[in-house]
């Protein structure tokens, strides 16, 4: 499962890092929509916010399923019919949602038949290992090029900074019943931990690699009434870097090693 991420990259980098290309091929920057209320940090929480890549097709409907938009939104799911004042007066915790459960439970049964699909985006998330001398953690990411610069060069066309974990996730907008601003939020997606990093947990995100057409797919199937989702069909991660840092560190300092602001940590890469 994923409880704490890290997203460094500012918002017109962001942009850069999420291009893609249209249906005729033309290659395209997705728009920011309220980009003043993103944050880049290196120690992203439940119920903090966080952006995430979603067709444009649910913020204008006559608008071309393959176009794609960055949004800032909540983590955690508030779903539509919520009727409390407050979010946070939630009694469950909707930061994830298992893949083979996710159509018996109300939360997110509504917002995945209705296509409410989303892409979110981080650096990478951080997982914890439970032994007897008590947490070791770790930073799950892609695998970088050798070429992969902090933060890439405006003349680039190609983005050769850091290369963004992607996951699926469902989102869904909840209107305060008393009246005022629809919130946005969002959830991740798990399944079953593969062998390569269930030593460290028994679940894992449901990741694609941009800009692959599994993730493409997830974006663009957001039409009302989707057909019921087996867990085998969802896009899935190809590989990542596990790392192994001295627990010793803060999670900004070890962020700032992986993104090679600093040294190499000593840890020994694992290439899963």
């Amino acid at each position: 499962m994923c409880g704490r991420t890290a997203c460094s990259l500012g918002a017109d980098n962001l942009r850069r890092a999420c291009a893609y290309r249209d249906r005729v091929g033309q290659r395209r920057q997705p728009e920011w929509i309220r980009a003043e209320r993103y944050r880049p940090s290196y120690n992203k929480g439940p119920q903090s916010s966080g952006p995430v890549l979603l067709s444009r097709r649910h913020l204008q409907q006559d608008a071309d399923s393959s176009e794609r938009v960055l949004m800032d939104m909540r983590w955690g799911l508030v779903p539509s019919w919520f009727n409390k004042d407050d979010p946070s007066k939630m009694q469950f915790n909707t930061s994830n949602c298992r893949s083979d459960t996710m159509l018996k439970k109300s939360s997110y049964k509504g917002p995945l038949l209705k296509g409410k699909r989303c892409v979110v985006l981080a650096d990478g998330f951080y997982e914890w290992q439970q032994h007897s001398g008590g947490k070791q953690p770790y930073f799950i990411y892609f695998p970088q090029s050798k070429d992969t610069v902090a933060e890439g060069k405006d003349g680039d066309e190609e983005w050769r900074g850091w290369r963004l974990l992607t996951m699926a996730g469902i989102f869904d907008c909840w209107e305060p019943p008393a009246g005022g601003e629809t919130l946005y939020t969002y959830t991740i997606i798990t399944v079953d931990a593969s062998k390569d990093v269930s030593f460290i947990h028994h679940r894992q995100e449901v990741k694609a690699t941009p800009p692959s057409n599994a993730m493409l797919s997830w974006l663009k199937s957001s039409q009302e009434g989707s057909p019921q989702k087996k867990e085998n069909d969802l896009p899935r991660w190809k590989s990542q870097f596990v790392h192994s840092p001295s627990p010793k560190k803060t999670s900004a300092g070890l962020l700032q090693q992986w993104l090679g602001k600093e040294a190499e940590p000593a840890a020994k890469k694992r290439k899963v």
